[in-house]
């Protein structure tokens, strides 16, 4: 089954790490993917760029909005996601656990409808 390992965390924290602070964080991310492929279960991942270069689109009563930035009422935000395929709940819990973004962050687990 499928889930998405989705990565919550503060901006302003990675901003504040030092440059050796900021390579071991993304070295520990490299090594958490490289992981997840060796062990065949990573479908696709990405980084994103920071909530405030988004743009938010709604459609109400048939207009189409299109804003600048997001429209978030927390400091943590959304900075990227892994998919990876795994056999049930538990082993989505587990490799979530192993993420370097639940050490600083939050991962929220979430399973993929089947197409």
């Amino acid at each position: 089954m499928e889930y998405m390992l989705l990565i919550h965390a503060d901006p302003a924290g990675f901003a504040a790490l030092s440059e050796a602070e900021s390579s071991a964080a993304m070295a520990a991310y490299g090594a958490y993917a490289e992981a997840l492929a060796k062990a065949g279960i990573v479908r696709g991942s990405h980084r994103l760029r920071p909530a405030d270069m988004s743009t938010t689109v709604r459609v109400r009563a048939g207009k189409t909005e299109v804003l600048d930035g997001p429209f978030i009422e927390t400091r943590e935000q959304l900075g990227g996601y892994f998919l990876i395929d795994v056999p049930d709940l538990d082993a989505a819990l587990s490799w979530a656990a192993r993420c370097p973004g639940a050490h600083h962050g939050t991962v929220e687990v979430r399973p993929v409808w089947p197409t």
